[in-house]
């Protein structure tokens, strides 16, 4: 197998794991590829970096290549993702001075109730809320938005929406510029430690296994490199895979802590792949299992379901036909490339390509190629369950 070099790139967050392991222990080496990583500072940078060629691949939120294909935020050209990265991942942060108030009030921070958490948000704030998201098309910001318009806050209309990089998130909160944030760790945490913020909520409490960030690709380069593309999406997958087993977390945390990574303590990004959350300074600890999933439940599988849901809250909230962009953004997610180059590295293939979303309450069977496949659960905070041909 000839060796090739891919540039791909990525931001300081725990959930560019699949790269980097796939990187440092040699996934994609075993594939014949030399994989180039490179740090962008943003969101928007990273993406105009793949769309203007200057790399192959990146790590991207789940929303983005849909919104570019829906002509949303100036920069239009295709991409496709070919995987999921991550699934879940975010955690909702508050200011200690909307903590402190919100305690006062009696709220527990139990970590577990997004209705509960939502009510006792929206009466501390006095309807005047600050909060802070990666990127406009984001699953935080899509998360956000479907948790508090559907408790009562219209979002974004009743919400100010700040966009800030993640790794600034602590520093904007420090400022005074936000109440609140939405953000991928280890940035929440990381606000917990500087002691200007405590968590409030994963986002697995609002959705239970939202697709957080893909393995992203231009169409045309796909293509024409169906090849590579293919050596890239099984590199990635068994690096995955690997961050599956909690075994080798210490080694993933201790690897992901340097400083051309996420460059936080070992300890910090140990939180987010274990799940033991430190919410406050005072060292309360939440034990949440299903915060970030890089494998089991065919986290790396592109749902078009999922892709669907994307796209119809993209277009709810931007005046575009709910049907046509549900459509649209199911042709983002390339289930078909992603059969057609793991079938034989024993992934276990699900039977369809779509599903309904919010409708598994529990580790259930699920029909796969293999026949041993179970999803996780999937539920939505409200017990809504949408169906991916039913958009209008």
């Amino acid at each position: 197998m000839s060796g090739v070099t891919v540039t791909a790139g990525f931001l300081a967050l725990v959930d560019s794991a699949p790269l980097v392991i796939a990187r440092e222990l040699g996934f994609a080496e075993e594939e014949g590829i030399t994989l180039d990583l490179r740090r962008a500072p943003s969101w928007s940078t990273l993406r105009d970096m793949l769309a203007l060629g200057q790399i192959e691949a990146a790590h991207m939120l789940a929303p983005l290549p849909i919104a570019m294909a829906l002509g949303l935020g100036g920069m239009t050209t295709r991409i496709d993702a070919i995987s999921v990265l991550s699934v879940n991942g975010q955690v909702i942060g508050v200011s200690r001075e909307l903590a402190a108030k919100m305690r006062a009030d009696g709220f527990p921070f139990d970590f577990t109730d997004a209705t509960l958490a939502g009510k006792a948000l929206i009466a501390a704030s006095d309807g005047a809320l600050r909060v802070g998201v990666p990127f406009p098309f984001s699953t935080h910001a899509e998360l956000l938005y479907y948790w508090l318009s559907a408790l009562g806050l219209p979002a974004p209309q009743g919400v100010e929406i700040k966009t800030v990089p993640p790794a600034l998130m602590a520093e904007a909160m420090a400022n005074g510029e936000i109440d609140a944030f939405c953000v991928g760790e280890p940035w929440g945490s990381i606000a917990v430690e500087n002691g200007v913020g405590e968590l409030l909520l994963p986002g697995c409490a609002i959705w239970g296994f939202a697709p957080e960030k893909v393995l992203a690709v231009r169409h045309d380069w796909a293509e024409a490199e169906a090849d590579i593309t293919g050596r890239l999406l099984r590199a990635v997958w068994r690096a995955g895979r690997w961050l599956g087993d909690r075994s080798n977390l210490t080694t993933a945390s201790e690897i992901l802590a340097r400083p051309e990574y996420v460059n936080v303590p070992a300890e910090v990004v140990d939180r987010a792949l274990t799940g033991r959350l430190v919410i406050s300074q005072s060292g309360e600890q939440r034990n949440v299992p299903e915060f970030l999933e890089f494998h089991a439940g065919a986290a790396n599988f592109p749902w078009k379901s999922q892709a669907a849901w994307i796209g119809a809250q993209l277009a709810a909230r931007t005046g575009l036909d709910r049907a046509s962009a549900a459509a649209t953004a199911k042709g983002v997610f390339r289930t078909d490339l992603y059969r057609r180059h793991l079938r034989a590295t024993g992934a276990d293939l699900p039977g369809a390509s779509e599903k309904l979303e919010g409708a598994v309450q529990q580790k259930s069977p699920a029909a796969s190629e293999s026949g041993k496949l179970f999803l996780m659960r999937d539920a939505f905070f409200d017990g809504r369950i949408f169906d991916p041909d039913a958009t209008n």
